[in-house]
């Protein structure tokens, strides 16, 4: 006897929600019912992919209507995919609603966003899931295996170098993301991602966070100082973005010309800025020092205009040393169009130049081992179908899902908060040059 579908509303119909638009138009036990968004010409987008996926069309809702959305239309679940900094704007009310919620990382943006959701979730008791798609890549799992197995015994120390290519890490500055207030800055929007999988692969919460950042190669001056700057607002129609290795071109892929450049008319959002024009507020090259509550550190660092693409993983333990490195772009070349039909600058879709994974194992007394790994690049290295499995259940009915939910669960708002909480404290630190205790910075975090 087949039951009636869950009905979802996706809040927030950017690039990143057609994963979770399609992830839940795949799933019988799932009906997207509603969208949520102040364009309705991205509305109207995700609505065309419903209809290619043979679903009815949802109902279109203005962002100031989202409670009586949540009633009108009798939704189960929500999936919030707004602007980092709106996220609590649609989590604590569909958590008072009664609604499980999903939300795409990072969780909030600030301290006193977290602690809202923090208090929304212990007050109604209802369910709250961060969508942490790195968790369920394979390589990420085997790491976490080979550590919680003991290969190298007790890990003492973690040293995490990502670098984001002049593609990708560009990107961040061309659109909401490179003002603070939206995101939080690249340690709170990107590294989260990062936080989350140390905190998971240790299994132990960050406790003493310590960093510098600066904003040292986008921006106005920056760009002047470089001489990479020219002088255009926004990519579209300006002559001086012609041959710009920085523009991106709105108009050449249909995805990103229909949720963007035909939506600028709902809502005057311009997709396609100048990374090095104003205002930039978000750093771009980053260090970070972590101490753990069983007393590993971490040291991080993040830099956005890397050459190539990928990252660098090294934990030492008390019986040997794990080395995980991962080449997603080996090199970026100067004009380098979206060709993907997603629109996709990053995870959707196997990059052009992609390098591979290596992982070794390098135990005390022993030879070096390198680990077999199931190395992928599209969706994420894999991550995202075998997330939305572990979100929404198995496409189709009787197939098992890729990933073991019980041995593999999905991140928690305690989770979604330790994951923050080092990158706010790291954004406090840019500013005061002093160390942050998480603790303070978000007391429901104090207990484990």
């Amino acid at each position: 006897m087949s039951r009636t579908p869950l009905r979802a509303a996706v809040v927030g119909t950017g690039h990143r929600a057609q994963t979770f638009t399609r992830g839940l138009a795949a799933r019988p036990g799932h009906r997207v019912a509603a969208l949520c968004d102040p364009s309705p010409t991205r509305m109207a987008f995700h609505n065309r992919l419903l209809a290619g996926a043979g679903e009815p069309a949802a109902t279109e809702w203005e962002p100031d209507r989202f409670s009586d959305m949540l009633a009108g239309e009798g939704i189960d679940e929500v999936v919030v995919t707004t602007v980092d900094a709106a996220h609590d704007r649609y989590i604590v009310p569909a958590l008072r609603a009664g609604c499980r919620v999903v939300t795409e990382k990072p969780m909030t943006v600030d301290a006193d966003r977290c602690t809202r959701i923090l208090d929304a979730v212990r007050a109604t008791g209802n369910s709250l899931t961060v969508a942490f798609n790195y968790r369920f890549n394979p390589v990420h799992e085997k790491v976490r295996a080979l550590l919680a197995g003991g290969a190298i015994g007790d890990v003492l120390s973690v040293h995490f170098e990502w670098l984001l290519d002049t593609r990708h890490g560009a990107d961040y500055f061309r659109r909401w993301h490179r003002e603070k207030r939206h995101s939080g800055g690249l340690m709170v929007h990107k590294s989260s991602h990062h936080f989350d999988l140390v905190n998971w692969w240790l299994a132990d919460e960050p406790t003493d966070v310590f960093g510098y950042g600066r904003l040292g190669f986008y921006g106005p001056e920056a760009g002047g100082r470089h001489g990479l700057r020219r002088d255009y607002d926004r990519a579209h129609g300006a002559a001086a973005a012609a041959g710009d290795p920085f523009a991106l071109d709105l108009a050449g892929n249909d995805t990103l010309r229909a949720l963007y450049l035909d939506a600028e008319r709902d809502d005057g959002y311009l997709r396609d800025r100048n990374v090095f024009g104003g205002p930039v507020t978000i750093e771009d090259d980053m260090a970070v020092l972590v101490r753990y509550a069983r007393g590993a550190t971490m040291t991080y660092h993040l830099t956005a205009y890397s050459p190539w693409e990928g990252y660098r993983v090294m934990f030492n333990g008390s019986g040997g040393r794990l080395e995980l490195e991962v080449e997603e772009s080996r090199w970026t070349p100067p004009r380098d169009p979206v060709a993907s039909g997603s629109g996709a600058l990053h995870g959707d879709t196997a990059a052009q130049h992609a390098g591979g994974a290596r992982l070794t194992l390098r135990p005390l007394w022993r030879p070096p081992v390198d680990v077999p790994l199931d190395a992928r690049h599209a969706a994420h290295g894999g991550g995202d179908p075998r997330m939305l499995d572990a979100l929404f259940g198995p496409v189709a009915a009787g197939r098992p899902a890729a990933t073991d939910t019980a041995a593999h669960p999905t991140a928690t708002e305690r989770d979604g908060a330790l994951a923050l909480a080092v990158g706010v404290a790291a954004n406090r630190c840019f500013e005061t040059g002093r160390p942050v205790a998480v603790g303070e910075l978000i007391p429901g975090l104090r207990a484990g």
